[in-house]
């Protein structure tokens, strides 16, 4: 946990020492300062921090006393710690412990969290853990309450846990709890659904954010939408809407994680239409660990920010002061002033973000890319533990894709995906029918799909198809399905498929690959079927070797598990596979798998 104080306590110290009255527990001497909040760099500068927080920039030697700890920082950038503004822990796989250990030393020093993950397995009581464990790490883990659990009506999908109006307002009075996450119900938004407007209302009247989901939606829609008090979207891929959402006040989130990669784009706001970079925020979003470990965090974002095209300084304030004034803690942090908590990295270079230091409330946390304090590991009750509910055991008979032809082929709705694309395409296809049931084709890249619900155990299995994994044998599964999390099996086989989900319920959760009969590799997730309760480097690991198993079945794509994972989200389009079946997610109707009469 950060050692800062709450300024109300210091702010008198922090005064005697700017005078000379006193002496500073830290100075970070002659620096070139990255002012975001002027947008220039001040050579030769120092920084002085007391009780966490701090008290003098500029020439700082008056502060300096016996006991003051002087850290050189000679051609070396002073700059604030990194904030992401919007990312879900759980998608790293990792627990909050973990994801600290993970991020610290690539600069990140705060988050703002959606653990709409965990809330759609285990409610608010799957929130309160992630606030509970969030208060151990010295990283500043904001949290914004799910708004949206589940993320669909039950039409359309069995999800393991209902977050209601009462539940948020609750939450938002837990420390540590800053705003309303995503509004993914833009439906319900745009119709005035009374549940949806409790829990924007409730938020409202406390003063905090609401956070917005929108995608590929302009005009008309998009202004009622922001009409109700909606802040800041993450879900622009295009740079029509990212401008129009600019323009009608909002904050634009420029995602770049491990498989939706927007920022390239969205971030034409900046680079082509030349608009106020001010309210564009960087963001990961979803981000597997792997990545983090090789590529870094935030530094990365903001690396890729820069290859685009924007100065070095404006993309650092789109992961700092941007994120702050945003949320509403500028006044906290998000830049290098007096006051402020002493979150602070150095950098080597500033075009490749190389971070050597990093400083979360005056603390040395992380050097040269490795953690210099350890913490403990939080424990999970057995409650978070015990997830995976199935009616039965798999059987191939449970897959079987009754087809309404003997033989032959049949038009079928079938799910499109796309390499580094949330979005996907609602294809029809001939698929080949064998004996009155309607299988895959390795030929032409269609493989079957089922979403099992694991949460209540109704037995429910959706059958459908995919395009675009490339499989060329066996099978995958996961129990991260967004958002309602049931789990996602994708094949060419029946056998390999009943391995997959049998073996996932049998650990309680995780990620697997499977290959005439054999396991060739599992990550085991027990934390609610979602994050392991491993260390970073075994998870980072794990999830490379189950890359490569990937490639065994034939995928070349990066990141096939966050496609798979995202199978099953009946909010983003255009058709998703749920355990209740296909669902046009343009129209919000469920259909029917086979073209009628065809």
């Amino acid at each position: 946990m950060p050692k800062d104080k709450p300024l109300w306590e210091v702010n008198k110290e922090l005064v005697d020492v700017a005078t000379g009255r006193a002496k500073a527990d830290l100075v970070i001497k002659g620096g070139d300062l990255v002012n975001v909040y002027t947008g220039e760099i001040i050579e030769n500068v120092d920084v002085a921090v007391k009780h966490g927080r701090i008290a003098y920039v500029g020439n700082a030697e008056h502060t300096i006393g016996d006991n003051t700890l002087v850290v050189k920082a000679e051609d070396r950038y002073i700059a604030p710690g990194l904030l992401d503004g919007h990312l879900h822990i759980e998608s790293t796989m990792l627990t909050v412990t973990q994801f600290a250990r993970a991020v610290l030393p690539h600069g990140t020093t705060g988050v703002f969290i959606d653990p709409h993950e965990i809330a759609n397995v285990l409610g608010i009581k799957g929130v309160k853990l992630m606030v509970d464990e969030s208060k151990t790490v010295p990283l500043r883990v904001f949290v914004c309450v799910p708004s949206c659990v589940p993320a669909s009506s039950p039409e359309f999908e069995t999800s393991g846990a209902t977050i209601d109006a009462k539940e948020v307002e609750e939450a938002l009075s837990w420390d540590g709890v800053i705003g309303l996450a995503e509004v993914m119900n833009f439906p319900g938004v745009i119709a005035g659904d009374d549940k949806m407007f409790r829990e924007i209302n409730v938020t409202l009247k406390k003063g905090k954010t609401v956070e917005g989901h929108i995608s590929g939606i302009v005009g008309r829609d998009l202004v009622a939408y922001v009409a109700a008090g909606i802040t800041s979207c993450h879900e622009s891929t295009k740079l029509v809407e990212a401008a129009e959402k600019l323009r009608l006040g909002m904050y634009v989130m420029a995602r770049e994680g491990s498989a939706w990669k927007d920022l390239a784009e969205v971030i034409k706001v900046v680079t082509q239409k030349h608009m106020d970079y001010r309210r564009v925020i960087l963001v990961t979003d979803d981000m597997h660990p792997e990545d983090i470990w090789r590529e870094g965090h935030m530094n990365r974002v903001v690396r890729r920010a820069i290859e685009e095209g924007v100065d070095p300084i404006r993309a650092i304030q789109m992961a700092t002061l941007n994120t702050a004034e945003h949320y509403r803690v500028d006044h906290e942090i998000g830049g290098i002033a007096p006051s402020r908590c002493a979150d602070i990295i150095l950098i080597r270079n500033l075009s490749k973000m190389d971070v050597e230091k990093v400083f979360v409330g005056g603390e040395l946390v992380a050097e040269n890319g490795k953690m210099v304090v350890e913490f403990s590991e939080f424990k999970y009750p057995d409650y978070a533990l015990k997830t995976v509910h199935l009616k039965k055991p798999l059987e191939v008979e449970d897959l079987k894709i009754k087809a309404p032809i003997e033989n032959g082929t049949v038009k079928a709705h079938v799910i499109g995906v796309e390499e580094d694309k949330v979005v996907t395409k609602h294809l029809i296809e001939e698929v080949d029918v064998v004996n009155g049931e309607a299988v895959p084709s390795i030929n032409r890249d269609i493989a079957k799909a089922a979403v099992v619900e694991r949460h209540k155990g109704t037995g429910n299995i959706g059958l459908g198809f995919v395009k675009g994994f490339e499989l060329k044998a066996g099978a995958v599964g996961s129990t991260v399905g967004h958002d309602s999390h049931n789990m996602i099996i994708v094949g060419v086989n029946d056998q390999d498929m009943v391995l997959a989900g049998n073996k996932l319920a049998e650990v309680g959760g995780g990620l697997i690959v499977v290959k005439d009969g054999k396991v060739l590799e599992l990550l085991e997730l027990p934390i609610a079927g979602l994050m392991s309760d491993r260390p970073v480097e075994e998870v980072s690991e794990k999830v490379a070797w189950l890359g490569n198993a990937w490639r065994a079945l034939g995928c070349t794509i990066s990141s096939p598990f966050m496609l798979l994972s995202m199978l099953a989200l009946p909010v983003i389009p255009e058709l998703r596979l749920t355990d209740k079946g296909l669902v046009d997610v343009v129209k919000f109707e469920k259909i029917s798998l086979f073209e009628e009469g065809k």
